[in-house]
C-alpha cells in the first residue's frame, strides 16, 4: 500500500510492525514477514539515520522504536494507521497479537 512512497515493501512492512508492537528488532520482523533478516536491518538503520526510529540495546539486540521526538510522528502514525485499514482483517489481528511469552501450562486454549 504505501511501497511507492517509502520505496519498499520492507520498508512499509518495518513501519506498520513497530507501530502495532510499539518496538521490534531485526529478526524478529524479518521472521514475522518471512523476510530477509539483512534487508530489514538495512531499513531500521535507514529510518534511525532519519530520525524516524529511536533505538537502544537489549543484550546482543538492538530493539527500534518511533522516536517520540520526530517532528512528523503524529502524521506518519495516522497514515501507518490509514494504511493499516486496508489489509485483511487476519492479517491486522495477526500484526496486533503481542504475545512474547509463551502460555501458562495447562491453560484451556
Amino acid at each position: 500500500m504505501l511501497e511507492p512512497l517509502l520505496g519498499s515493501r520492507n520498508a512499509e512492512r518495518t513501519l506498520l510492525y513497530i507501530l502495532a508492537r510499539q518496538e521490534g528488532y531485526a529478526r524478529e520482523i524479518a521472521r514475522y514477514f518471512g523476510s530477509d533478516p539483512d534487508s530489514i536491518q538495512k531499513q531500521l538503520r535507514k529510518f534511525e539515520a532519519g530520525g524516524v526510529l529511536a533505538a537502544r540495546s537489549v543484550g546482543r539486540s538492538r530493539v527500534y522504536s518511533l522516536n517520540p521526538r520526530y517532528p512528523f510522528l503524529k502524521q506518519l502514525k495516522a497514515l501507518l494507521e490509514r494504511a493499516l485499514v486496508f489489509y485483511t482483517r487476519e492479517e491486522q489481528e495477526r500484526l496486533l497479537l503481542n504475545r512474547r511469552r509463551p502460555r501458562r501450562g495447562g491453560k484451556p486454549a
